[in-house]
């Protein structure tokens, strides 16, 4: 019942109307629950709808106040990101009228699904496994023991954070460099030996000083800044992807301003970080 109030202030909050073939559709019920549904709503939030006769819809009202949902644009376009992707059917998102969208391309990535699971079962039960793993570092793949405890994603790849038994060391396997799995057996192993992974790294962020003050109220708005920084904490196993991804692992001075437009201000504090 939650789950309907909030996709009925959803689609009046996004959309300005809901009626009653919206519920159908997302909930798979009837008419009359429908019906209910809206009713119920209506009752817990009068000021918030009104019937429109002419469109047989409820349409958002100018006293609207959210009651059941937080109004989200990070959630709205996770939406319509999940479906240029095709992660999520167009007719199983919340949003009734996609805006037209496209979004740069991103190699498919080929994991295997068998893989997958034989990792997820290791991190679940804490075992180690036997992966036919292709490291960049040698030219043919090898078999290796691992023992997962969490899986990573550094915004292009997904990597299983393991213990390496062959080099001794916590490492990111590339999951889709997985070739196959074989046996598993119990680990030794703890996640709290992982000292890289539970560190966490505070990243001090900034506008780029040399971009002009509306520059840098603009960049302060789009990172959610105060004051002119914003902190964003990082685990330190994922600290050079998440430098790579926002640039800041070259030195600011190689590129012009409107092009770096962020810069790190704790450099001194965050290894690996180029001042």
């Amino acid at each position: 019942m939650e789950q309907k109030l909030q996709f009925i202030e959803f689609r009046l909050f996004w959309e300005g109307h809901v009626n009653r073939a919206d519920l159908m559709d997302t909930f798979g019920v009837s008419l009359n629950q429908a019906s209910g549904d809206l009713n119920r709503y209506i009752a817990l939030a009068p000021d918030n709808m009104v019937y429109d006769k002419s469109g047989k819809t409820y349409v958002r009202s100018p006293a609207f106040s959210p009651h059941f949902m937080k109004p989200d644009a990070t959630q709205y376009l996770a939406q319509v990101r999940s479906v240029a992707e095709g992660i999520v059917a167009p007719e199983d998102a919340w949003i009734g009228n996609l805006p037209a969208f496209d979004a740069t391309p991103a190699p498919a990535r080929g994991i295997d699904p068998a893989v997958l699971r034989s990792i997820v079962i290791a991190i679940r039960r804490r075992e180690a496994v036997e992966v036919r793993y292709q490291s960049m570092s040698s030219p043919d793949p090898e078999w290796r023991w691992i023992a997962p405890h969490a899986l990573a994603f550094d915004g292009f790849r997904w990597h299983a954070r393991s213990y390496c038994e062959k080099s001794g060391e916590y490492r990111d396997f590339v999951i889709s460099r997985i070739i196959e799995t074989r046996q598993s057996r119990s680990t030794q192993m703890q996640t709290a030996a992982d000292a890289d992974w539970d560190e966490i790294v505070q990243l001090e962020i900034g506008p780029h000083p040399a971009l002009s003050q509306n520059q840098k109220r603009v960049i302060e708005f789009d990172y959610g800044m105060q004051n002119g920084r914003v902190v964003t904490p990082v685990r330190r196993a994922l600290l050079y992807y998440a430098l790579k991804r926002l640039g800041l692992d070259t030195d600011p001075a190689a590129r012009k301003p409107q092009d770096q437009q962020i810069i790190l201000l704790n450099t001194n504090d965050v290894p690996g970080a180029s001042a």
